[in-house]
């Protein structure tokens, strides 16, 4: 946390990733080389062993996967929930460039994925996979380019990459849901009248709310709904108190700040990172080059590096084209072109979704194959038009601050 901000308050969502969520993103980079590293090691059985050893009704990787993720969808379930009713997306005008942004940068890298596997029904269903946009790694990417990078547009990338979550969470619950059983849903929609009920009775306490949230998690899981969407569902039920200009609230303020507050750290360097190292080794023993090849590949790398850039870039450009809204302040069109980039870095929700959607280990590693190379030659480029960009503008203000000053000599 910025020493700036008096102890015992707790910041914005926005303003929380770009002093936390780059230290997250390089942790990150760190689980996900260490996760290969260790697939391809002489530790390999022992690492993909462990993930399938049963502790209870779950082995260890559904434990990740689908209770400490269920953690993890509760805060991007309060961070949204606070963003969209007091923080920097609670009018139209900031919601607008971030919001149409997200929808073109999900939109149109999943039409590049069908495109390449129109082909391929089985692999239709991966179509989501190359929508999402790692706010940590990418974040931890402009962390590395320090000033080259105006705020304005590590507010920007913050703003969209929450939005991206909420279509990432719909597309979940829309579209990667298995056979309900009627029942354990009937008994799931009970227990969330119920956490309305304590909303509305203004019930500030957090522990009812966590205890029915259990409940509510063991329900979704017995329904066919993904487990993990029962922390979002939590979230919205939590109190909220407003408060307009304020950035920064006392962890009192209300139950969802305290909350969120003691969620941030575990979430971002335990629980991701868990995640992660967890689902991110795969295996390069008995591959060939050609697995670069496959449509299913292809369709994710592309998807991910020239889909979201032509989603995220191209829709910008038709805003301000439109006169509908404006570049951040003090950023360029080449600089705005990085960001676009840095949006085809996807690690968690992709990894998240892609396992969703094929259930065979080969065709994991082949998902999780297409996600890195997208995520690398999107990281990579996003940060060469940052830098190359970045310089160019601050000699150009540098020049044009030294033209007025030889005016004003003269």
């Amino acid at each position: 946390m910025s020493s700036t901000i008096s102890k015992g308050r707790i910041q914005s969502t926005l303003r929380h990733f770009l002093d936390n969520g780059a230290l997250g993103g390089l942790i990150l980079m760190l689980v996900a080389l260490l996760a290969i590293t260790t697939a391809n090691s002489p530790l390999a059985n022992a690492y993909f062993n462990v993930l399938q050893v049963y502790l209870g009704p779950l082995s260890v990787q559904h434990w990740i996967n689908d209770a400490l993720m269920a953690v993890f969808f509760l805060l991007v379930g309060l961070e949204i929930k606070r963003e969209m009713l007091d923080g920097q997306l609670s009018s139209w005008s900031r919601r607008i460039l971030p919001g149409a942004a997200a929808a073109g940068g999900m939109a149109v890298p999943a039409l590049f994925y069908i495109y390449f596997n129109w082909n391929e029904p089985a692999a239709i269903r991966g179509w989501a996979i190359p929508t999402a946009t790692d706010i940590a790694f990418a974040l931890g990417v402009l962390s590395l380019l320090g000033k080259r990078v105006p705020t304005s547009l590590r507010i920007f990338l913050a703003a969209l990459a929450i939005i991206d979550d909420l279509g990432a969470v719909i597309v979940i619950a829309l579209f990667y849901t298995a056979d309900l059983n009627l029942l354990a849903l009937a008994g799931a929609a009970i227990v969330f009248t119920n956490l309305l009920i304590f909303n509305r009775m203004g019930v500030k306490t957090l522990w009812p709310y966590l205890v029915l949230g259990a409940v509510l998690w063991v329900l979704t899981f017995a329904s066919g709904v993904h487990a993990t969407l029962a922390g979002v569902i939590l979230a919205l039920t939590i109190p909220l108190k407003r408060t307009p200009g304020t950035p920064e609230a006392t962890h009192a303020e209300s139950p969802l700040h305290k909350l969120e507050h003691h969620l941030q750290k575990p979430v971002a360097f335990a629980i991701v990172p868990i995640f992660g190292f967890a689902n991110a080794g795969v295996s390069f023993a008995g591959l060939s080059m050609s697995i670069f090849a496959e449509p299913l590949t292809i369709g994710i790398a592309v998807g991910l590096f020239l889909g979201k850039l032509v989603g995220v870039l191209g829709t910008v450009a038709v805003l301000v084209k439109l006169n509908l809204a404006q570049l951040p302040a003090q950023a360029s069109w080449g600089q705005m072109t990085g960001v676009a980039l840095l949006c085809g870095i996807g690690f968690t929700m992709s990894l998240f979704i892609g396992l969703l959607a094929f259930n065979d280990p080969a065709v994991q590693d082949r998902v999780k194959i297409g996600i890195m190379l997208g995520s690398l030659v999107s990281g990579l480029l996003g940060a060469g038009f940052l830098m190359l960009f970045g310089r160019r503008d601050a000699a150009e203000k540098c020049h044009r601050h030294l033209s007025v000053t030889r005016t004003k000599a003269r």
